[in-house]
């Protein structure tokens, strides 16, 4: 608010608006500005709005210095200027922390993908066994997600980080012609965008807050996986091993998945607080009630969530430790049932339904039964067989599925600002 305020004093003058001293006075105050948050935090619930008694301290400041310089604090801008603004700029600075989070572990995921392009283990459809597939494949398809929307993000971002400006009633009406002069001025001066007054207009805000959850979600989603896999009769995955992580107050062995709970809970925070930014869309007239009000404190709790999200996945995926021998075990403790389909696309569902009923009942390998079917043998043979019950079988498309992916990281990374 203090960077807002200094500014427009220089961009006032620098369209010869007030003189240059006194913006070098207002300027040169708010660099040394001290304010008492609870006195302000007190008046702001009388006023309304933080701005008010904000404005009035440090107008108090500038007129100890000067008090012709006094006169043009904040002159021309209205209490929702200077809020939204310093709103733009906070977020700027966490947007950019948030992409940069999404980055390392979207580059994470890219090298387990990498690494683990021949490794197999389950998929699991509805929580349960289905077919063999690389984990490094897996990974890709935890990235896809992150290449589309890091951009999209991005995006929002730049959009949201706008400088506001339109003074009492929106148009500027305090600089005559020379409003827009200013507002240019102003906006270089803060490193935002400038657009026309978007006082009641928030839908960037509300775009940032979807693209925000996103991320959050999707960094749950990976979280929610690992935390499955690493369950102990699973045993595929464990998130990196640090002193004091994990543990429990009552139970030694315990190595819980503390990271990965980390996202989870804030999953279940930014839905709310992305609806809550979508549910201010209907501001009155030029000026809502109780709508901007109380943007910045929701933009604040969505990007502490996502930067939280972020960087507790990306920590688990850079240390995350993989058992391949568990994956692999996994597969085969299924008897062979994880090929079902692999056996079916080769001879036909009612054949493959006889067999795996009959593996089943008869607690065998899907194998075994296969070679000692009569009619079955018929259309394979022993060899033929066998290569059925290998997981690269199953694999189809994943080596290029998962090349594609890279590929567009390699893209959505390399045109980040």
């Amino acid at each position: 608010m203090v960077r807002f305020e200094a500014a427009l004093a220089r961009a006032s003058a620098a369209s010869s608006f007030i003189a240059p001293a006194y913006a070098q006075v207002i300027s040169d105050v708010c660099k040394r500005a001290s304010f008492d948050s609870v006195a302000l935090a007190r008046a702001a619930r009388d006023a309304g709005t933080l701005a008010i008694p904000f404005v009035k301290a440090l107008t108090d400041q500038v007129n100890e210095a000067s008090p012709q310089a006094a006169r043009y604090v904040h002159f021309g801008a209205t209490s929702q200027d200077v809020i939204d603004s310093a709103a733009a700029l906070c977020l700027k600075e966490a947007s950019a922390r948030v992409a940069e989070l999404t980055i390392a572990m979207g580059d994470a995921l890219a090298e387990l993908a990498r690494r683990h392009g021949a490794t197999p283990m389950l998929a699991r459809t509805l929580l349960q066994p289905a077919a063999p597939v690389p984990f490094g494949w897996k990974a890709a398809m935890w990235l896809a997600p992150l290449v589309r929307a890091l951009p999209r993000f991005q995006a929002a971002a730049a959009d949201a980080c706008a400088l506001q400006f339109g003074g009492a009633s929106g148009v500027l009406s305090a600089f005559a012609e020379r409003g827009t002069g200013v507002a240019e001025a102003l906006a270089g001066e803060l490193g935002l965008q400038r657009r026309v007054t978007w006082h009641s207009a928030r839908d960037a805000f509300a775009r940032f807050g979807a693209e925000a959850a996103i991320l959050v979600g999707l960094s749950a989603k990976i979280g929610r996986d690992v935390a499955l896999l690493a369950q102990a009769e699973v045993g595929e995955l464990a998130e990196p091993a640090a002193g004091g992580r994990g543990g429990s107050s009552s139970m030694p062995h315990k190595r819980n998945p503390a990271l990965s709970l980390l996202a989870l809970e804030a999953a279940r925070r930014a839905p709310g607080l992305a609806a809550t930014l979508l549910n201010q869309l209907d501001g009155e007239h030029e000026r809502g009630v109780g709508q901007w009000q109380s943007q910045w404190f929701t933009l604040r709790e969505l990007t502490n969530a996502a930067a939280s999200a972020l960087g507790a996945v990306g920590e688990v995926l850079r240390g995350l430790e993989v058992h391949a021998a568990a994956m692999r075990a996994n597969v085969d403790r299924t008897n062979g049932l994880a090929f079902s389909e692999t056996l079916a696309l080769r001879l036909s569902r009612p054949v493959a339904d006889r067999l795996v009923a009959q593996a089943v009942r008869e607690g065998r390998h899907l194998l075994e039964v296969l070679r000692a079917d009569t009619d079955a043998t018929r259309e394979l043979d022993a060899a033929a067989a066998a290569r059925l019950f290998e997981p690269q079988a199953s694999y189809g498309a994943a080596a290029e599925m998962t090349e594609g992916v890279l590929n567009g990281w390699t893209a959505a990374r390399g045109s980040a600002p």
